[in-house]
């Protein structure tokens, strides 16, 4: 079932996704060679708590932190460690915090030092990407809209889009229906091509385009929890909560 929630309740996640922007960037400002990533999860939760909010990732599905940090091949889910960022690292934070009984989720990926220009611009078509999905995100527009839109984007700057892993619904729960395909067919004129729902007011939807220099292939990481591509390419990985109202999308998460 997908949930449709009240102006009100979408006042009140963007309430809390403006905090989450808050503790994302602050978070952002620590990262650097040197220090951890199990460092920057306690940097999150101070944040958190600071703050008057609540993790929404510690617990869920037995997940064991507050963050989940994700470097160079990895795509999401990774588990923070003693692991030590070393110039030319690409990481991906992504956290979801639950504000006034509502959740909101967020990820951006950073570069860790001097990277590349094809990480570069790995990082750069991944949020480019993130905003011609959120551009889709209208009454009467479709799922299979947004996925069209993402991957078109994507592989026309020659990477590819990670087909296993999805955005999703969020609200009062942090993962709710409905799945959300960062691919899809090309639309015909008259409609026909398009798949998966229609988009509605009150809708409130996680988009997070995650895409891959490589193969889009996925395999699990030695944490039991995280993803990374099975050939090992980079990945990047954007992600807003938004909201689908009368003017169109509503980015809660900035």
């Amino acid at each position: 079932m997908i949930n449709i929630y009240s102006e009100k309740e979408i006042e009140v996640m963007q309430r809390g996704g403006r905090i989450l922007a808050k503790i994302i960037r602050e978070i952002a400002k620590q990262v650097k060679p040197g220090i951890s990533t199990e460092y920057l999860d306690k940097v999150a939760s101070d944040l958190i708590l600071r703050y008057k909010a609540e993790p929404a990732f510690k617990g869920f599905n037995n997940y064991p932190a507050v963050l989940c940090t994700s470097i160079n091949e990895e795509i999401v889910h990774a588990v923070p460690s003693e692991r030590i960022l070393k110039n030319g690292d690409i990481l991906t934070l992504d956290l979801g915090i639950k504000y006034k009984g509502y959740c909101t989720d967020m990820a951006i990926t950073l570069a860790v030092g001097k990277i590349d220009k094809r990480a570069q611009k790995l990082i750069q078509v991944t949020k480019k990407a993130l905003e011609i999905g959120i551009k889709q995100c209208k009454s009467k527009k479709h799922l299979g809209d947004i996925g069209w839109a993402i991957q078109n984007y994507v592989e026309r700057k020659g990477f590819n889009v990670i087909r296993d892993l999805v955005g999703h619904g969020i609200g009062k729960n942090v993962h709710e229906d409905p799945q959300i395909l960062n691919y899809g067919e090309t639309p015909s004129s008259d409609g026909a091509g398009r798949r998966g729902i229609e988009l509605k007011e009150g809708m409130v939807l996680a988009l997070e385009p995650m895409v891959c220099i490589g193969d889009y292939k996925i395999e699990k990481t030695e944490d039991g929890f995280g993803y990374r591509t099975k050939d090992r390419s980079l990945t990047a990985h954007f992600e807003h909560t938004i909201a689908i109202t009368k003017k169109g999308a509503k980015i809660l998460t900035k």
